[in-house]
């Protein structure tokens, strides 16, 4: 008999604590699984889910739109923010119910509470103190708020934008990263005239440059307004105002808007978890320290997904998840799921989107590799007769010397569903000469990928001559 409660307790009910509490009890492990807020985590219920029904609810504006080129007629088109609110939080709600049903049909013990520990094997489950022979904390991230900037708690987060009441009128984002770039896709789709805000010279910081100013030159033709190397100074509120919100820039500049969006990052959600008491090591964010097994600093705790310092992205935590649960009580590890993160495709639901895996080329360069781009630029066939001027760029980055494609990039419609196929390619190690004897699919975009054929730069080139 053990003297636990559970061989295996996972805190968080998210993508990557589910994975880990399912694969557990099928290896016949007793598992209780803690979640004090939404089953299915922020990717379900305040992330990658729900945002992408809205930025879909964003495209069709752009539809109704193009397809005047093709001869259809329409009128009296409207939107309604409430309908969309009510059926995303429809579907929310199935979702969340898949997640709890998954886990009861493995026996999984459910507990709808926050858990924290009070000792390194004992947890406090809402009014229960639970024990656990093995560990796992799956809690992910929440946004960060913009602090110590007067007139703060004027702005709201991501959490905030999927329940908010109202169409959010004229909004301002403050930040750079995919949420921000992602939001002013959505919001401005919907109807709402649209500001960024970045301290930095340019957005999405980490991917390829040709992408950075590709979708800035394309949001500004949209008509959104980029506001770079400029940061909130203070924040004020005039009520009765059409526009009550007065951002006051670093550029001397007064922004006014209906909703000042924050977007400067996300923080891990660890503060309310007890490390302390387990013993737990964390870093001065807030990460909870692992190795290269997502082992803490305890040897019965694990720790997976945006907690740690592992990519934050839904797959990664599940992998992750799932890896966990098979080293500790499976048979076989998971090791050749898991890889490494040097190929981790990524996308951005921007307008147009953006579809990446494998290295930038800055990155390769750094990395001391000799590289060869191949990068084309064109009008897709749907905009020869939608009428929009929206172009899609296409770059491969390429070892000169052992041909291997390194990287590829995307930024146009269907970036992110073109994007998977070629990951694999990537992670198999495909080289351009893979790309070239491949045949194409016309008419496609993706056709392009395969069919480049004139690098128009090197790595040896000089930075004059790139520019």
């Amino acid at each position: 008999m053990s003297k636990f409660d559970y061989d295996y307790f996972v805190i968080g009910g998210g993508s990557g604590g589910v994975r880990s509490a399912r694969i557990a009890a099928q290896h016949g492990a007793k598992v209780g699984v803690a979640e004090g807020k939404h089953w299915g985590g922020t990717c379900v219920n305040l992330g990658c889910v729900p945002k992408k029904l809205m930025a879909y609810a964003a495209d069709y504006g752009a539809f109704f739109e193009e397809s005047l080129g093709f001869g259809w007629t329409y009128e009296n088109v409207s939107f309604d923010w409430s309908t969309l609110i009510e059926r995303k939080d429809k579907e929310i709600n199935r979702l969340n119910a898949i997640y709890q049903k998954l886990l009861k049909q493995h026996d999984v013990d459910i507990y709808s509470e926050c858990a924290s520990f009070t000792d390194e094997h004992t947890l406090q489950v809402g009014d229960k103190k639970i024990t656990a022979e093995k560990i796992l904390i799956a809690t992910g991230g929440v946004p960060r708020y913009l602090r110590k900037i007067p007139g703060c708690e004027h702005t709201i987060v991501s959490d905030d934008i999927f329940h908010l009441k109202h169409w959010p009128g004229k909004t301002v984002l403050i930040g750079g990263g995919y949420i921000s770039v992602e939001f002013a896709h959505i919001l401005h789709g919907l109807g709402c005239e649209v500001e960024l805000l970045y301290r930095g010279n340019l957005f999405l910081r980490g991917f390829d440059d040709d992408l950075r100013i590709g979708l800035a030159h394309e949001m500004r033709r949209q008509g959104i307004k980029l506001h770079f190397d400029c940061d909130v100074t203070k924040i004020d509120k005039v009520e009765g105002d059409d526009h009550p919100l007065k951002i006051h820039t670093t550029h001397d500049t007064v922004l006014e808007c209906n909703t000042a969006f924050t977007a400067i990052g996300r923080e891990p959600n660890s503060q309310n978890l007890g490390l302390d008491k387990a013993g737990v090591d964390y870093d001065e964010k807030g990460y909870i320290k692992v190795n290269k097994s997502f082992k803490t600093s305890k040897d019965h705790i694990y720790a997976v997904g945006d907690v740690t310092t592992t990519p934050h992205l839904t797959p990664v935590a599940i992998i992750e998840g799932h890896y966990v649960a098979d080293m500790l009580f499976g048979s076989e590890g998971c090791e050749n799921k898991l890889g490494d993160y040097d190929q981790i495709p990524t996308a951005v639901f921007s307008s147009p989107p953006i579809g990446t895996v494998g290295m930038s080329e800055s990155e390769a360069c750094k990395k001391g590799h000799e590289v060869t781009i191949f990068r084309t630029t064109f009008k897709p066939l749907v905009h020869r007769l939608s009428g929009s001027d929206e172009e899609t760029m296409m770059k491969l980055v390429v070892d000169k010397k052992t041909d291997k494609v390194l990287g590829l990039h995307i930024l146009g419609r269907d970036a992110p569903e073109m994007l998977q196929g070629f990951a694999t390619a990537l992670r198999m190690g495909a080289t351009k000469a893979d790309f070239d004897k491949t045949l194409a699919i016309h008419p496609t975009s993706a056709e392009e990928l395969v069919t480049m054929s004139k690098p128009v730069i090197s790595s040896d080139t000089s930075e004059k001559d790139k520019t």
